[in-house]
């Protein structure tokens, strides 16, 4: 089905390799132009030139207001096979890679035996050496990020000509002329992607954060070159500038002061594509290109550097835009569902902290993402009643309920309670910080010592906005309740007898100085991060339910079902047991997690008992005013990540990942490919053709267990059709369950 989110149709024009109209803007993908074109001719543009003092940079560096921040499109249809899969068992890849020739040409674009054979000729050229390490990175690597540069890069420099309006005979697109450094006397052909010589401008236009480096002592040179003294350069970025080309331009105006100028024309690239069985996502709108980027995060920090090192090496020219590398993932959370339509998914929406590539935390968001998506069915699967957990050294048997035990949602939600007693040990310490104002005020006050506390975390009111069908979540704080409590487990720090006033101003005082510094770390402090995490899943949940009950949404079987083996402990917690984390909250109960001086046998320990109850998810809705004032940009931010990861809008500092959770058709598989005919289809000769061949109907490629996968169900779950009552739906794609279920295949 054709992606045509924006109203943007595809023009095919018989004289070039691919044509794509953005925003009423054809653009030529991949076709070589005269140098010195006039720009406006060059993209078939008409209206009146910007004055020199209307450009964004006039006045120096400058950025795009954000609220005209928006998105393009750009050909690539080789996004459509991002789902195809090639065994890890080499016997099962020769039956696939064997029969076929290695000049993949004779093959048509967009079918499975392209792609293999494209594979094949490349293990050919390097000695069966991958340097990819998966056919899985080669194919989102190189065979469609890599294909997908050049035409991505020059739908963002009609886009820039467009909005910008470098139109009319001063303004050259693709101009090329010859600069001389004087300092070595070396001559350089350089080719600016817009030229203007009446005002004396050269610009360079770069979809990503990234600059040229194959151009940057070109750059030098032109800002040095005396015939080009009086002349400025303009460095246009589609997104904020990375840390390495920040300081290349930091460079380059220290060289020529008040000559060089940035601007960040911030605007998300989205690939135009039909989408078939081999797309990883794919649904009836649009096709959730945020979840490819979660998908691609690789599993540890060294793959991390593994990925980086490749993607550098294969890009000197600065052509790449923000991948895996730039997203935090350890802070990913769901801040958006839309409206649940029976039969056709929803959208959603991620947020995560934007990084500099180079800072290697891209890793792990699979691992993340798989746990917002487990909570989030846990939530529904499970009644409310159910939505707790309990650290009491009397109640051995009352820890969780078995089945919530059974989930990371329930793992995550014990683990924070421990970890919420141990942080309150270290605040108790009479010797530095609050404990030491605590025990200090007690002991002017002839309190001899602190009663037994029992402490656990509850959600406060969630903050959200419902509009236009959907669920925006603009923060989910956590709160810490504390009563006295006695205990029958003998604690280290022996019996405290306290008169009823001593008690009551035991615990005033615990109220004011302890309690809202654990409540602080629980809301803040990133080692709560998943317990603040699973809490946004239960507000999004508890909405879902509340629709459902309203009208049966695809939802409606999973809801109350009390079945959960679906989304079960996963990765290095699969063998986790409530057992394990009380045993280690007993321990710390008996023998204290800090020993210090004190009047009690010289040591004292303070432990407590509590729990995290998550049974309600109280929620407050926001008013339209009080939205659009505070948030107006983030409808608009939303519906770009839903077609791919974008700038956020309202922070700087933020990202906005996202999909569509609706799933691909049922359809019987195929393995073996066909025999490679005689003759290229389509005519075909060049080595890497145009993206613009429509892929046949096509069939997917099986499972080791024999079942194939259709992309979407709840974890671990057979399917039913699209016409089917029962089909349950992911709320954070079908890409996820599709990564859940190549993971099983693949070993990964």
């Amino acid at each position: 089905m054709h992606v045509n989110h924006l109203g943007v149709k595809r023009v095919v024009v018989a004289v070039v390799a691919a044509c794509l109209a953005v925003g009423g803007l054809p653009l030529l993908a991949g076709t070589a132009v005269a140098a010195g074109q006039r720009c406006d001719e060059m993209f078939n543009l008409t209206g009146t030139p910007a004055l020199p003092e209307e450009l964004p940079w006039a006045n120096g560096d400058a950025a795009r207001a954000e609220a005209d921040w928006d998105s393009y499109q750009y050909p690539n249809q080789r996004v459509a096979m991002d789902g195809l899969e090639l065994p890890d068992d080499p016997a099962e890849r020769q039956k696939i890679l064997g029969p076929l020739d290695q000049d993949y040409r004779k093959y048509a674009e967009g079918t499975p035996n392209r792609v293999y054979a494209t594979y094949k000729n490349y293990l050919a050229r390097n000695a069966g050496s991958d340097k990819y390490g998966s056919f899985r990175n080669w194919l989102n690597e190189a065979y469609i990020e890599v294909y997908g540069r050049n035409p991505r890069g020059t739908a963002f420099h009609a886009k820039v000509v467009k909005d910008l309006r470098l139109l009319g005979p001063d303004w050259l697109c693709e101009e090329t002329i010859t600069v001389t450094d004087p300092d070595t006397g070396k001559s350089y052909e350089r080719r600016y992607d817009a030229f203007n010589r009446r005002t004396k401008e050269a610009v360079e236009i770069k979809s990503g954060g990234n600059h040229d480096t194959e151009q940057a002592p070109k750059d030098r040179a032109f800002l040095k070159d005396p015939k080009y003294q009086d002349y400025k350069l303009r460095m246009a970025f589609g997104q904020p500038q990375s840390e390495a080309t920040g300081r290349f331009t930091a460079g380059l105006k220290q060289l020529a002061p008040g000559r060089t100028a940035s601007y960040v024309h911030n605007s998300t690239p989205v690939p135009d594509f039909t989408s078939g069985k081999y797309t990883a996502q794919d649904t009836a709108k649009t096709l959730g290109r945020g979840s490819d980027v979660i998908r691609q995060s690789p599993p540890t920090p060294a793959d991390m550097k593994r990925q980086l090192d490749r993607i550098r090496a294969e890009d000197p020219t600065g052509l790449r835009v923000r991948g895996p590398g730039g997203v935090d993932f350890t802070t990913l959370d769901l801040r958006y569902v839309g409206k649940p339509v029976k039969g056709k998914g929803l959208d959603y929406s991620f947020s995560a902290d934007m990084v500099d590539e180079d800072a290697g935390k891209g890793w792990g968001g699979q691992q993340r993402a798989e746990l917002i998506s487990d909570s989030f069915f846990t939530w529904l699967a499970l009644t409310p009643d159910k939505f707790w957990v309990n650290l009491n050294p009397d109640e051995p048997d009352r820890i969780m309920d078995p089945a919530f035990g059974s989930t990371d949602a329930g793992r995550v939600l014990l683990q924070a309670d421990l970890e919420m007693k141990h942080d309150y040990a270290k605040n108790m310490d009479p010797r530095t910080g609050i404990g030491k104002r605590l025990f200090d005020t007690l002991g002017a006050e002839g309190i001899p010592c602190t009663h037994g506390v029992r402490n656990w975390i509850v959600p406060e009111p969630a903050e959200v906005r419902e509009q236009d069908g959907g669920l925006y979540i603009l923060g989910a704080p956590l709160k810490v309740n504390s009563v006295p409590q006695d205990f029958s487990t003998p604690s280290p720090n022996g019996q405290c007898t306290l008169t009823e006033a001593q008690h009551k101003r035991v615990q005033d005082l615990l109220d004011t100085l302890v309690v809202p510094e654990i409540r602080k770390l629980v809301n803040t402090d990133a080692r709560y991060a998943d317990l603040r995490t699973v809490y946004k899943a239960r507000v999004a949940a508890e909405w879902i339910r509340q629709r459902d009950a309203e009208s049966a949404t695809d939802y409606h079987q999973t809801i109350n079902s009390d079945k959960v083996d679906d989304w079960p402990l996963r990765g290095d917690n699969k063998s986790w047991t409530p057992q394990q984390t009380y045993r280690d909250y007993v321990k710390s109960f008996t023998e204290g997690d800090y020993t210090y001086p004190c009047e009690k046998e010289g040591k004292d320990g303070i432990c407590v008992a509590g729990g995290v109850d998550f049974s309600k998810a109280p929620k407050e809705n926001v008013t339209r005013a009080k939205f659009e004032t505070e948030h107006k940009n983030l409808p608009r931010t939303t519906t770009i990540s839903v077609q791919a990861m974008t700038d956020d809008a309202e922070k700087a500092t933020l990202l906005a990942l996202g999909g569509n959770t609706a799933a691909h058709d049922d359809t019987p598989p195929t393995t073996t490919p066909t025999t490679p005919p005689t003759t290229p289809p389509g005519g075909s000769t060049t080595a890497e053709p145009s993206p613009t061949t429509t892929p046949p109907a096509q069939t997917p490629q099986p499972r080791a267990d024999g079942r194939h996968d259709p992309g979407l169900a709840s974890t671990g779950a057979s399917v039913l059709g699209i016409a089917g009552a029962a089909l349950t739906l992911l709320l954070v794609g079908g890409a996820l369950i599709w990564w859940t279920r190549r993971r099983k295949t693949s070993g990964e």
